[in-house]
């Protein structure tokens, strides 16, 4: 049977769609094949028409899933908006939409115990985010330079926040950690860091 021409690269568009919400709202262990591929209308045994294995698509979905977070992140944070980024993020619409969410919030703990590959490519395709949440902090704070491993420390509270927050069965009390959360974020995107011991000691 011919196909018309874009036929694959639409096909495998729809795994990946597929994929990425259910990987985000279930866990990517507990979503087999059969399940993508009906999600995706298409059968399970053209599979891997498009992908090698199960690992060669979460790699691809992060990839993408964490693509379209960067831009995301870069119009609102180019906006100004770096308050109203924050508060979207902890706020209780993103707690009860994973599957439309924060890949990092949703997959981080499970992708640390996934193939070195999957790892570099999580790694490689969050480091843009961080340098962008690095650049808008160094701008708050007067162009103090704010390295990628702040930007990471921040970005962590954001995400434990989250997961903490989905995790908690109370409503009140989840929403209640996420208030926490914003008042934490925006102490610690305001505030220099404190030096370490290594640089007191060269100031004495």
């Amino acid at each position: 049977m011919r196909y018309a021409p874009g036929h694959n690269e639409a096909a495998r568009d729809r795994i990946v769609d597929a994929a990425s919400r259910l990987f985000r709202e279930d866990g990517i262990a507990a979503v087999g094949l059969a399940k993508i591929m009906t999600e995706a209308d298409l059968t399970v045994g053209t599979f891997y028409t498009h992908f090698k294995s199960k690992e060669a698509l979460v790699r691809e979905t992060l990839l993408r899933a964490l693509k379209v977070r960067h831009e995301e992140l870069g119009q609102a944070l180019r906006a100004g908006d770096f308050e109203m980024a924050v508060r979207a993020y902890l706020s209780p619409a993103h707690r009860d939409a994973p599957g439309t969410g924060c890949p990092t919030a949703a997959l981080a703990s499970e992708v640390a115990r996934h193939p070195r590959a999957t790892r570099l490519t999580f790694a490689s395709q969050i480091a843009p985010s961080l340098d962008l949440v690095a650049d808008c902090l160094s701008t708050r704070r007067g162009g103090v330079e704010v390295s990628r491993a702040e930007a990471a420390a921040l970005f962590g509270l954001l995400v434990g926040t989250l997961q903490l927050a989905r995790a908690t069965p109370d409503r009140v009390e989840s929403d209640a950690i996420l208030e926490a959360g914003l008042r934490a974020a925006f102490r610690l995107a305001s505030s220099d860091p404190e030096p370490s011991k290594s640089t007191r000691a060269r100031a004495r």
